[in-house]
Parts: structure tokens; C-alpha cells; sequence
């Protein structure tokens, strides 16, 4: 069995990392970290795993260097690079959920987030979208995990992309359950702040919308404008993207082109003709849904749906080490969406 470890693995995206892990059958959860927690059982922390899953939390600075063939980094924007480099040993496969890792250009990660110290590593990292980048992860040993938002954008508008068929600017109207927010306590977050209520934030702001442009420009020359709401919803992301297309098509051709793009891809399903993805047909799984609509004067509007903690975060994580591991990609990953 594989060692994997979970460093920082209290957050939600950790703990719902060490439930896809435990039914993983080629690996095996051999260390656990958080400072905050650090000397109690995770079942304290999350009595979800009372009698599942006992095993104690130990310091994330302590020198973990050389004791798993996978780890997975839970941590925050800007402290996952130096742990990274802590890690780094050329043998095992780095996976981390922040930012940090996501991009190619230092530049642009530093004027969305803070000054990278561990840029020795970023030539080495690989965007961790297996859609697009499924050979680099094969042989990658440090994986920038996309975010959530991103993932669900980039998704959408991929198979148009790659062909060049979009012109015009691309609006991408996004909406996330609060989990996206984290596990820390936060005004925003609060249970009266959220319930009742449907609002944008960081508009023009939001860190996740250079992450989209950046992917977006490597295929087309397209300007992006992202606007991310708040739903008072736990978990799940409704991406709708408005764009215009280059030349005249039908919904129907343009959903076989999505068909064929994406055929034979494990977790990313196209909804039929009429139909329209719902976050409730995603959640606690690792699927991501689109639908479109083609317009007669060439308007187009793609609507994708994820469960922001799953395939916007650990399960994507999961099947990047999968890939990376060169075992079954869905390992972990074949749960069905629960509903109701």
C-alpha cells in the first residue's frame, strides 16, 4: 500500500480528503497534521470518524520529509510553498489545494496573492485540470490542484476553446455553496449572514479570476469577466457562462462537439438537449455537469455544475494522484451523487 499524507487536515477540504482516502483501495492514510489540533484524535475534530477513522493529529513544522509517496498540502494560500519546499525530494508526489502552485507566471500569482518564496518549484509544477493536463500529471511531482470556480469555468468553455469558435468577451456568472469560504470563522459566513440572503462578492476582485484567464489565453485571445455569489447552501458550485460564437451552429451541433471532446473522460457528463445541470445532482461527487443553449444570433450561454469540495477540490485531488500514481483514475471517486 501507498503512504499518503494529509498536511493540514482540518480544514473541510481535509477532512473530506481523509473520507474519499479511506475507501481508496491502493493507499493508506499514514499521517495527519494540524496545528491547531495537533496531539488530538481527528474524530475530536470531526466526530464523523468516531470509530472509522482514530488516528491522531501530529504538528504540521515537524520534519515530514521522506515518510509518504503522496501528500496532499491543506493549508493556506502562501504557506503551502513553504512546506512544499520542506517536502520536496523529487520522489514524492506533491499535491496542493492552494494557489500557490497553480500558476506558471510568479508575476501573476504575486499580484493576486503574496510574494512566492519557493519558485524553484513552480517550473516544476503542473496545473492539476486532468482534462487538459492529464500527460503532465503522469509524470509530475508537484500539482498545483485548480480552484473551484476555475474548475467549473474552464470545464465549460474547453471544448469551444481549443477550437477557436468563442469571440468577443467571455462573462462568467458564478455561484458557490459556503464551504468555498473554508472552515475558519468569518463574518460573511455566519449562519444570519448567509440564510435568506443571495449576494456577489469580491467583484472584479476575486483571486480565482486570473486562474481562469490565464487558462483561457493559453487557447484563445478572450478577455474574461468573473463575478462569484454566495449561496446559502453548504456545498456546490452553478457556473453560467455568456459568450458569442465565430460561426452559426445548433445547440445540437455544439453538444455533440462537447460529446466528442469530452468522451471517454470519467467525471464530466453532457446533459442532453433542454436539460440543465442542477447542484443538487452533483453533490458528494466528483462529476462535473454541462449544459448549453446556442442562440440564433449566435449567443451562447454554458451552465456547468460541481460539488466545489469534491471535483473543485480533494476529489480532483485524488484523481490527480491517481493519474500521477499510474493506477485506476475513478479509485475513491466512483460514488455517485447523493440525492435527495
Amino acid at each position: 500500500m501507498l503512504k499518503v499524507g494529509i498536511i493540514g487536515a482540518t480544514g473541510y477540504t481535509g477532512a473530506t480528503l481523509v473520507s474519499l482516502l479511506l475507501t481508496h483501495p491502493d493507499v493508506k492514510i499514514a499521517l495527519i497534521t494540524s496545528n491547531t489540533y495537533k496531539g488530538k484524535k481527528l474524530s475530536d475534530v470531526f466526530p464523523v470518524f468516531k470509530g472509522v477513522f482514530e488516528e491522531t493529529l501530529v504538528s504540521t513544522d515537524e520534519d515530514h520529509r521522506g515518510t509518504c509517496d503522496v501528500y496532499f498540502l491543506g493549508l493556506p494560500h502562501g504557506t503551502s510553498m513553504e512546506t512544499a519546499s520542506r517536502l520536496y525530494d523529487d520522489k514524492a508526489v506533491i499535491i496542493d489545494l492552494s494557489a500557490d502552485f497553480r500558476f506558471e507566471d510568479v508575476n501573476i500569482y504575486e499580484s493576486a496573492y503574496v510574494k512566492h518564496t519557493a519558485q524553484h518549484l513552480i517550473e516544476k509544477a503542473v496545473f492539476g485540470l486532468p482534462e487538459l493536463y492529464r500527460d503532465k500529471i503522469r509524470s509530475a511531482k508537484v500539482i498545483g490542484n485548480p480552484g473551484c470556480y476555475p474548475t467549473s469555468a474552464i470545464l465549460a468553455l474547453y471544448p469551444l476553446l481549443k477550437r477557436g469558435l468563442l469571440t468577443g468577451d467571455v462573462f462568467i456568472d458564478s455561484k458557490s455553496g459556503v464551504s468555498g469560504a473554508g472552515r475558519d470563522t468569518k463574518l460573511g459566513s455566519l449562519f444570519c449572514e448567509v440564510s435568506e440572503g443571495f449576494r456577489a462578492y469580491n467583484v472584479g476582485t476575486h483571486r480565482h479570476e486570473p486562474e481562469i484567464q490565464k487558462e483561457v489565453s493559453k487557447l484563445q485571445a478572450l478577455k474574461i469577466m468573473f463575478t462569484p455569489h454566495l449561496l446559502p447552501i453548504n456545498r456546490g458550485i452553478l457556473s453560467t457562462t455568456y459568450s458569442r460564437l465565430k460561426t452559426t451552429a445548433t445547440t445540437k451541433d455544439i453538444l455533440e462537439l462537447y460529446q466528442e471532446t469530452y468522451r471517454g473522460e470519467p467525471f464530466v457528463r453532457i446533459m442532453d438537449e433542454g436539460q440543465y445541470p442542477d447542484t443538487r445532482f452533483t453533490r458528494y461527487s466528483n462529476y462535473c455537469d454541462i449544459g448549453l443553449k446556442v442562440f440564433d444570433d449566435g449567443r451562447i450561454v454554458i451552465i456547468s455544475a460541481i460539488d466545489n469540495l469534491i471535483k473543485g477540490a480533494s476529489g480532483q485531488a485524488v484523481q490527480n494522484m491517481n493519474i500521477a500514481l499510474g493506477i485506476d483514475e475513478t479509485a475513491a471517486l466512483k460514488g455517485i451523487p447523493q440525492y435527495p
